[in-house]
């Protein structure tokens, strides 16, 4: 996993220069700005927390295989998500849960076809649903939305920098570093996200502040695995000795380098430089454009 590192240009062309040659655009598109990157060169979790890093608002859009799905990021939080998918929707969510019946889900979208209806105005009308359950499964909906972009190992993501209109629908609050470790945790590759921690036999040093702990909402065993990380046990001895499964806790371990708590003891800076400007193997982009609000 390579630290990347937007430096500050006149124009709006930006350079990337990570140890192995890959270069990403800051393109100005009616008076915002987009970042534009690959799934399969960089982890979405990576990305999540560089934008979160610097609390820009904007809109992530992630395609891949004729499937588009946007999230909507706003003062570091995950606001609202959609998806061109159909299976993404909320009738096919509330089927999957086993919230509607398969004859319910069919008769319901015939009507909707017919009437051209809100699917869930349609249920809260025929008292299939209350409104406070179609707000919940609308939540939830939108949750399950952005937990899928973590099974994606490949696709383009383009970042639009900028203030947006809000969606008419149902908004949520999921801060973005609850987003990341809980986005990773549902992620079914955990052999993948291991090998950007390094090797077996490296050693990891905590760097976090409480504070950090708190907006990432650690449960207790994840917080019994963070504790573990001395600067003295090896990746392998954390995730061996951790209080779940070795798999498991390499992908939490995984979301603690990307959120910055954990750092490579190796490569601790000295101990008066800054915090948050180590280079801990998650993205580093500095947004430096002549004249935008979001300069750094």
């Amino acid at each position: 996993m390579s630290a990347m590192v937007y430096s500050r240009v006149v124009s709006n062309r930006v350079v990337v220069r990570p140890s192995r040659e890959v270069r990403f655009t800051l393109a100005t598109v009616e008076h915002s700005f987009q970042y534009r990157g690959d799934l399969s060169q960089t982890a979405l979790p990576e990305i999540l927390y560089t934008i979160h890093r610097f609390q820009v608002p904007g809109v992530i859009e992630a395609s891949r295989d004729g499937a588009l799905k946007r999230v909507y990021i706003k003062e570091g939080n995950v606001v609202h998500a959609s998806s061109s998918d159909r299976d993404d929707s909320l009738g096919n969510w509330l089927l999957r849960s086993g919230t509607l019946s398969q004859q319910v889900f069919d008769e319901t979208m015939a009507e909707r076809e017919r009437l051209n209806k809100r699917y869930g105005v349609l249920l809260v009308e025929k008292s299939v649903l209350s409104p406070a359950e179609i707000c919940r499964a609308i939540r939830q909906q939108i949750e399950a939305i952005v937990w899928s972009l973590f099974y994606w190992q490949d696709g383009s993501v383009i970042f639009s920098i900028g203030d947006f209109r809000e969606p008419d629908s149902v908004r949520i609050q999921l801060p973005m570093p609850q987003v990341i470790l809980q986005g990773i945790k549902r992620a079914p590759n955990a052999k993948a996200m291991a090998a950007r921690l390094g090797r077996k036999e490296t050693v990891f040093e905590p760097c976090y502040r409480v504070e950090d702990l708190i907006e990432a909402a650690l449960d207790a065993e994840e917080y019994d695995l963070l504790s573990r990380v001395d600067g003295q046990r090896t990746l392998y001895d954390v995730c061996t000795q951790g209080p779940n499964g070795a798999a498991e806790s390499a992908k939490v371990m995984y979301a603690f380098q990307v959120l910055q708590l954990i750092r490579p003891a190796a490569a601790a800076p000295p101990e008066s430089g800054p915090r948050r400007e180590e280079s801990t193997g998650a993205i580093k982009i500095r947004f430096k454009t002549t004249g935008d609000r979001y300069s750094s």
